[in-house]
C-alpha cells in the first residue's frame, strides 16, 4: 500500500519517495538538476544566496510549556504560536503538487536516549544530507518508525515578514509543543543538522540528565576517550580525526552516566584550503561517492573540485557517513573522557598553545567559550582581531541557559577524575599579521602528551594574566613558543595585548557571575593585570 504523509498534514499529489538509498538520491539530484556529479564521486551543490547559517531567523515557539526554561535572547527568538500555525498552514498548501523526499533517522547513538525523526524535503540533495548526517535504521524497522520529531524542509518557500513575524525570508522554527521543524527560505544543509541539534540540547539536559555537548570526540588503543570543545576554524574537526585514535564523532556528542555517544552519524567538515598531507581522512571523503560538497568550486567540463577556491564563500563543506572514516567507532559511543580539550584560535597571540585547567577555570572557560575573528577576512571588521564569545563553545544552539550545561559538566569532570586543557590554535610572537599561526603538528604534538600522561613528568609555570600553568618542555615542540611572552619580540607589547585580553573575558563573564559560585567567577580575580 502507498505511504502518505496525511499524518503531517500534507496531501500532495506529487510523488513521494520514501527512504532513498544513496544511488537513487543521486539519481534524483541529477533528474532534478539539484546538483553536479564530481570526478571521484561526490555531488556538488551550490546553495547561494544562502552559505551558511542564519542565526538571526531561528525562532522558537512561546508556549506555556517552555516559556520558563528557555534562554530567550539574542540566541533564541520567541515567535507566537498563531503566528507558527499561520505559517505552517500556507507551508502545507505550498506543497500540494509537490514531489518530496522523506526520510527517517535518528538522533542519538545512544539507545537509551536515542530520537527517531523524520526529514521531509522538497530536494533529492537534503534527503541525501539527512540520510548522511543522521543515523539510519535497518531497513526491517523502517515501515514502523514513530518520529518523535518532525522536520518540514522546504527551501523555495520563503516567510512573509510583515505577517508571519520573521526577520526575512529565511525561517528556522522549531516547536517544541507540537514536535515539528519548518525550514524555509534557504538551501543550506547546515540548518537541518543544527535544528535537530538544538532539539537535543533541549531534550537531554531536562529529560535524560544528560549533557549536551558542541564537540567531536575520539578514543585511543586502551579505550582513553577525549573530547574537543571549539568554534568553527579551532581545528575540531581536524584534530579529532587523528590516525592514531578512534573517531567517536565530530561535532555533536552527549555524555551521560555511562559514558560519551555520538548524536550524529556522520560528519559535516570545513573544507576549504583542506590539506591531503596533513588532513588525509577528511580530505578522502571529499573525494568519494555519498559525499555532499556543499558550495565547493567545480570546473563545469572536467568535474575536477578545488578545495583552494573561497570565490563562492570560506564557509565550503563536506557532509559524509562517519562510515567513510576508516578508524571511526561504528557503535558511536565511548567510556567517560579522560581528558577534555577545549581549543581557541587566539588571533591577538596572548594565549598559551597549551595549558592545564583547574575544575573552576575549565568552567570558566566553557562558559566563555572564546576564539578570534580575523581582522579584514569579514565585512565590517577592522584590521585588528575580534573576540568572539560563544557560551559552551555553541550558544547558537542552546535553548536552554548556559549554566545548565555548565553545571553538568562541571558535575561529570569531578564525578570522573577528568583533566582539562586549553590549547590555542592561533598565533603565537604577535597578533595576526605580526605573530605566525602555531603549525598543526605542534598541536598534534602537545595533544598527544597530554592525552599520554607525558606533562606529570615536566615542570609548569604560571603566566600572570590568565594564571594558566603552561608545561615547560613537550617533545616535538619548540621550548620557546609554550610561554607566549617569550615568543614576542616586544614583551611589553604582549603585555598589553593580554592586559586587553583579560578585559575583554572580565566583560564578557558578567553576564554568568549570578549563575556559577565564587571559585568559578573569581577565576582571573587574582591577576594583577584586570
Amino acid at each position: 500500500m502507498a505511504r502518505n504523509l496525511a499524518e503531517h498534514g500534507i496531501r500532495t499529489s506529487g510523488a513521494i519517495h520514501w527512504n532513498l538509498t544513496t544511488p537513487r538520491l543521486y539519481e534524483a539530484i541529477v533528474r532534478r538538476g539539484e546538483g553536479l556529479l564530481a570526478h571521484g564521486g561526490p555531488v556538488v551543490i551550490n546553495t547561494a544566496p544562502h552559505t551558511g547559517r542564519s542565526p538571526n531567523d531561528k525562532f522558537i515557539i512561546d508556549d506555556p510549556g517552555s516559556h520558563d526554561v528557555i534562554w530567550w535572547g539574542p540566541v533564541n527568538h520567541p515567535l507566537a504560536p498563531e503566528r507558527f500555525d499561520a505559517l505552517h498552514r500556507r507551508l502545507l498548501d505550498y506543497l500540494d503538487g509537490k514531489e518530496l523526499f522523506v526520510q527517517d533517522c535518528f538522533a542519538g547513538a545512544s539507545g537509551r536516549h536515542r530520537l527517531p525523526i523524520r526529514v521531509i524535503s522538497e530536494t533529492a540533495w537534503h534527503s541525501l544530507f539527512a540520510r548522511s548526517l543522521f543515523i539510519c535504521p535497518p531497513v526491517a524497522e523502517q515501515n514502523c518508525h514513530s518520529p518523535a520529531f518532525t522536520v518540514i524542509d522546504v527551501p523555495s518557500f520563503q516567510a512573509q515578514p510583515e505577517s508571519d513575524g520573521t526577520n526575512s525570508e529565511v525561517f528556522v522554527i522549531i516547536n517544541l509543543a507540537r514536535k515539528l521543524i519548518l525550514i524555509g527560505g534557504t538551501g543550506y544543509g547546515g540548518e537541518i543538522k543544527k535544528a535537530i541539534f538544538t532539539v537535543m540540547n533541549y531534550i537531554l539536559p531536562r529529560e535524560h540528565h544528560a549533557l549536551s555537548m558542541h564537540c567531536s570526540a575520539n578514543v585511543g588503543p586502551e579505550g582513553d576517550v577525549a573530547i574537543f570543545f571549539g568554534l568553527s576554524g579551532t581545528g575540531k574537526t581536524t584534530l579529532s580525526a587523528d590516525p592514531k585514535r578512534s573517531l567517536i564523532g565530530d561535532d555533536e556528542h552527549g555524555w551521560d552516566d555511562e559514558g560519551v555517544f555520538n548524536i550524529e552519524g556522520g560528519c559535516y567538515a570545513k573544507v576549504i584550503k583542506l590539506s591531503k598531507e596533513l588532513e588525509p581522512e577528511i580530505h578522502d571523503c571529499t573525494h568519494r561517492f555519498g559525499t555532499v560538497l556543499e558550495n565547493v568550486v567545480i570546473d563545469p567540463v572536467s568535474r575536477r573540485i578545488n578545495l583552494d577556491d573561497a570565490s563562492l564563500t570560506e564557509n565550503t563543506r563536506a557532509a559524509y557517513s562517519i562510515r567513510n572514516i576508516h578508524n571511526a567507532v561504528q557503535a558511536g559511543t565511548g567510556a567517560h573522557p579522560k581528558n577534555i580539550i577545549m581549543l581557541t584560535c587566539d588571533a591577538f597571540g596572548v594565549l598559551p598553545p597549551i595549558a592545564r585547567l583547574t575544575p573552576e577555570q575549565a568552567m570558566f572557560h566553557f562558559l566563555s567559550g572564546y576564539t578570534a575573528k580575523l581582522g579584514g577576512t569579514e565585512d565590517g571588521l577592522g584590521t585588528e582581531p575580534q573576540a568572539t564569545f560563544s557560551a559552551c563553545f555553541g550558544a547558537p544552539f542552546l535553548p536552554l541557559h548556559p549554566s545548565v550545561y555548565a553545571e553538568l559538566l562541571r558535575d561529570r569532570i569531578a564525578g570522573h577524575g577528568v583533566r582539562c586543557w586549553l590549547v590555542n590554535t592561533g598565533w603565537s610572537g604577535g597578533a595576526f599579521g605580526v605573530g605566525s599561526r602555531i603549525r598543526i603538528d605542534h598541536t598534534r604534538a602537545m595533544i598527544d602528551a597530554a592525552l599520554a600522561g607525558t606533562f606529570d613528568a615536566i615542570p609548569f609555570v604560571r603566566e600572570p594574566f590568565f594564571l594558566l600553568d603552561i608545561p615547560t618542555d613537550c617533545p616535538g615542540v619548540p621550548a620557546g613558543i609554550l610561554n607566549p611572552r617569550n615568543a614576542w619580540s616586544e614583551p611589553q607589547r604582549y603585555d598589553e595585548a593580554a592586559a586587553l585580553l583579560v578585559a575583554l573575558f572580565l566583560q564578557n563573564f558578567k553576564q554568568f557571575e549570578d549563575f556559577v559560585g565564587a571559585d568559578v567567577a573569581g577565576v582571573l580575580a587574582l591577576t594583577n593585570h584586570n
